[in-house]
């Protein structure tokens, strides 16, 4: 009987809980250390790649060593893939070479010996289907709560589109699957340049030139390192509203989202008295813009005023574009609500938290012939903190105080000021 009373007590005292704070706001999914990284490398091997111009040796020859290097190096508890492209049809059917691609290792704990055995036979042969090997990639890597990479290397652009290798980029993030597609372009050709920035910003991925066999080593072992430690942060995808009061209620934590071209997308955090509220948010630029655009992050009250902002803008150069802000409750605040619970009889103070409307507002404007859809990648992160103190400062007082204060300062400043003038002018004159 007095477990069954406990037990009805505390139902009785969440659900009144759940009753004074309102609905309990959707939090960020939580890591999942048990699923291992899984990355899968994607290597071109289509004709180009016998060009010697890396350190005097062939393309091919050095991402060959690179990938034995990383197989060497690789940690015990990654997953590891291996597809390329071009590397079997040696005809001239465009049709049936732009469908070369092949997995030769498959995603999983990795064996040394035969992953480097399926690398060193590759001898570069026909076209270069990467938008169509990235879709196969994607597929190979399946589905997870957690964040899984494609390391893509290529000399050149692909020669078999479409299917488009951005647009297959964007169409993947559109899924929310946590893929990210990091690209090496072992070229120094501008329009590879600008088709490989765009796969690897339309996904949040990274693009790196690699000019040496040393370049192209250590980049490739940095970004699997990186899929052990970030391969569990994956964000949680959320939508955001058109209005504050249809908007989502987000908990502290990391959220990923899309945002069409002059946008406003709402978000509402809860915060109590003696919080503060720390939120940014990150716009990846993954297709061609007009030059002159910003970020802006603004946190409002429910009514629509605005608490607080922050900004950043760019000229054409920026990738990715982040804007932060911070607030926190007043005193007065805590006040109005103590007033409340005394107003109320309420003998254990309840302070409903203030709901704060989050709103991310872009300016891109799309060049011609630019897709719109889907928006653009947003990432939105989210702290409540304990509002950090700020130091007091001298208490000047106000109104009539303040002003009788500033009369007395000044007279007594005068009156110095005159005292030392006749003291000068005495000297002066003596002298």
């Amino acid at each position: 009987m007095i477990n069954f009373r406990r037990s009805a007590a505390v139902l009785l005292g969440l659900l009144a809980t759940t009753a004074l704070t309102g609905p309990v706001p959707a939090a960020a999914d939580e890591e999942q250390a048990a699923e291992p990284p899984r990355v899968e490398l994607v290597l071109d091997v289509s004709g180009s790649m016998r060009a010697a111009d890396i350190d005097g040796r062939s393309r091919i020859s050095v991402a060959q060593q690179a990938f034995n290097d990383v197989v060497d190096a690789l940690p015990e508890e990654t997953q590891l893939g291996i597809r390329v492209l071009g590397a079997t049809y040696k005809g001239k059917d465009k049709k049936v070479g732009c469908q070369d691609t092949q997995q030769i290792v498959p995603v999983g704990p990795v064996d040394r010996t035969r992953a480097k055995a399926a690398v060193a036979t590759l001898r570069p042969t026909g076209f270069t289907p990467v938008g169509l090997a990235l879709r196969s990639a994607a597929q190979d890597l399946g589905t997870g709560a957690t964040t899984r990479r494609i390391v893509l290397i290529t000399d050149g652009e692909d020669t078999c589109a479409p299917p488009d290798p951005c647009q297959v980029a964007r169409e993947l993030a559109a899924q929310g699957t946590s893929l990210v597609v990091d690209t090496l372009g072992l070229a120094p050709d501008e329009k590879v340049r600008r088709q490989l920035l765009c796969i690897a910003g339309a996904t949040g991925g990274t693009y790196t030139a690699a000019q040496s066999a040393d370049e192209l080593t250590g980049r490739i072992k940095q970004l699997v390192e990186r899929a052990g430690d970030t391969h569990t942060r994956a964000p949680t995808v959320v939508g955001g509203a058109s209005a504050c009061d249809s908007a989502p209620l987000l908990a502290p934590g990391v959220y990923a989202d899309r945002e069409s071209f002059s946008e406003h997308r709402y978000y509402r955090v809860p915060v109590r008295p003696g919080q503060e509220l720390r939120a940014s948010v990150s716009m990846a630029l993954d297709r061609p813009v007009n030059r002159d655009y910003g970020v802006l992050l603004r946190a409002t009250a429910a009514d629509g005023r605005e608490l607080v902002r922050g900004a950043d803008a760019g000229s054409g150069r920026a990738d990715v574009l982040s804007a932060g802000l911070r607030w926190s409750a007043t005193a007065d605040d805590e006040d109005a609500a103590d007033d409340e619970n005394a107003t109320a009889g309420t003998s254990t103070p309840v302070v409903e938290p203030t709901t704060v409307c989050l709103v991310v507002s872009n300016s891109f404007a799309a060049r011609p012939g630019t897709a719109a859809t889907p928006g653009m990648p947003v990432e939105l992160t989210i702290d409540v903190v304990a509002a950090a103190g700020t130091p007091d400062g001298p208490d000047l007082g106000r109104g009539w105080v303040l002003l009788a204060l500033l009369t007395v300062a000044g007279l007594l400043t005068g009156l110095i000021a005159g005292l030392l003038t006749r003291w000068w002018v005495a000297t002066w004159r003596e002298n």
